[in-house]
């Protein structure tokens, strides 16, 4: 018998199940978590075992959108199939947090990183891969997932300067905990374990090379990861994870290791950019007027905090791109759903054409 204690069940998910079940009407059914995922088919942990489920029809044509299909992390009610150990998913139990982020390339859809995540890791390393303007958009990102961000920075043991990037990574991390580490000689891996107990949930987002997969091998103990090295030319990593896992470990608690990824763009739900940059918040309630464009109005304090050095010009040139950003994104959601809906009334009007009511 599997304790699912130990991968982050609680009373909220049962209280949860319970409803569930009783709408359902499913009695054969448990629980279980979605511990990977591979072209709709999932690998679910539960009292019973790992079963390799998919989801059943009647899930299946009730999903409309990608947040409507499992996804690591997920707690499911699941049904096992008769002398297989194999499952079938019936529905999604209620998210406690969903991170995710645009898709890459041109394409307008959402691609899911991990749900059901207590802690964010944003791991980035001491060296010249450390890209602030990128730190930005992961905060922005983990303060709309409903997720607690923590600051994790890597190879502090063979960084030239540890502290500058240590002080830049709280300046830009307001009122968020960074913790510097060495997953060489174990320094600071003891406080990040800390925080996973009480079966907590955390997932780990950053560029490939930095260091995550051997943070994870470094938090649970063994070499359940593979680890590459970086490239001497560049400082940038291999990639190294290629699908998205949840690893039970030792301590208590969980990791979902994710694919290293250069390219971030924010999803369109993310209202908590000003989060991720309070300190332009607190400036723009200071200027003069209340519709301040920060542009050439007096009394502006934005302008001012920029001619002074109080504000880095880059950390304000990449708000103004975000805030851009999500506008832009907005604006093509709004496109699309207006398209869905006319193709939708296309249908049913063809439809009512080829079946047309018969006459008394």
């Amino acid at each position: 018998m599997i304790n699912v204690n130990e991968y982050g069940w609680n009373q909220f998910h049962q209280e949860n199940m319970d409803t569930i079940v009783k709408e359902l009407k499913a009695d054969n059914c448990i629980a279980g978590r979605v511990t990977l995922e591979h072209k709709k088919m999932y690998r679910v942990m539960t009292t019973e075992g790992e079963w390799l489920s998919v989801c059943s029809g009647a899930f299946q044509h009730a999903a409309y959108e990608r947040r409507d299909f499992p996804a690591v992390g997920d707690w499911v009610v699941v049904e096992k199939m008769p002398g297989e150990e194999r499952g079938i998913i019936h529905a999604i139990l209620p998210r406690t947090s969903l991170f995710s982020r645009k898709s890459a390339g041109t394409t307008i859809a959402e691609q899911i990183i991990a749900v059901n995540v207590d802690i964010v890791f944003l791991v980035m390393s001491m060296n010249h891969d450390f890209n602030a303007r990128r730190l930005e958009r992961y905060l922005v990102a983990a303060y709309d997932s409903g997720a607690t961000p923590v600051v994790v920075l890597t190879k502090m043991d063979v960084s030239d300067d540890p502290d500058h990037y240590l002080e830049m990574a709280r300046s830009i991390a307001f009122g968020t905990d960074v913790f510097p580490v060495s997953n060489a000689t174990g320094e600071g891996i003891e406080q990040i374990t800390d925080l996973l107990n009480n079966g907590k949930t955390a997932a780990l987002l950053g560029s490939s090379g930095v260091g995550k997969s051997s943070l994870v091998n470094s938090i649970i103990g063994e070499e359940k990861m593979v680890v590459q090295g970086i490239r001497e030319d560049d400082a940038k990593g291999r990639h190294t994870t290629t699908h998205r896992e949840l690893i039970k470990i030792p301590s208590g608690g969980v990791l979902i290791d994710t694919p290293g990824m250069r390219e971030f763009q924010l999803w369109n739900e993310s209202e908590s950019l000003d989060s991720g940059f309070k300190d332009i918040e607190e400036l723009a309630t200071a200027c003069k007027f209340g519709d301040c464009r920060h542009e050439s109005e007096p009394g502006c304090a934005i302008r001012n905090a920029l001619e002074t050095g109080e504000l880095a010009r880059e950390r304000y040139g990449n708000y103004v791109k975000l805030q851009r950003e999500l506008a832009f994104l907005d604006r093509k959601m709004d496109r699309q759903a207006q398209a869905a809906e006319r193709n939708k009334w296309k249908k049913i009007t063809k439809g009512m054409r080829k079946h047309p009511s018969k006459k008394k």
